[in-house]
């Protein structure tokens, strides 16, 4: 499998966007990020799959998925090795993580609080 089949299947699902994260495509429903292409120069995808379906890859097809390192492998962030997949399984692995996804709360934009004085608009200055 190549870099654009896995792009080819993970933008197959409803709502799908590209995006581009740290310099690297992304994958979003709602908001939210399902999968990555974490380096365009290696044969690599990442799907954010809950942590009991990783174990199921995992385990399944160890040639061809592994828990990412540290926390975000733990909270089920799994790599692909696209020369050893099969379509079939990339394609339920882009699903489930779509899925749990798009089930999840719309992403929110982080603003920036501004403390305002109840009678001016401006922001409050702090005295020195």
């Amino acid at each position: 499998m190549t870099l654009e089949d896995f792009r080819r299947l993970a933008l197959s699902f409803p709502e799908t966007s590209e995006s581009a994260h740290m310099n690297h495509p992304d994958f979003r429903v709602g908001g939210r990020v399902f999968a990555t292409i974490p380096n365009p120069k290696e044969a690599r995808g990442m799907v954010k799959l809950p942590p009991g379906q990783q174990e199921v890859y995992v385990h399944s097809e160890p040639a061809a998925y592994a828990p990412v390192n540290g926390a975000w492998g733990r909270q089920g962030c799994t790599y692909l090795n696209l020369d050893a997949v099969k379509e079939v399984t990339v394609r339920a692995a882009l699903g489930e993580a779509w899925q749990d996804a798009a089930q999840k709360k719309p992403a929110q934009k982080k603003v920036k609080s501004r403390s305002v004085s109840p009678t001016t608009s401006s922001p409050r200055r702090r005295s020195p």
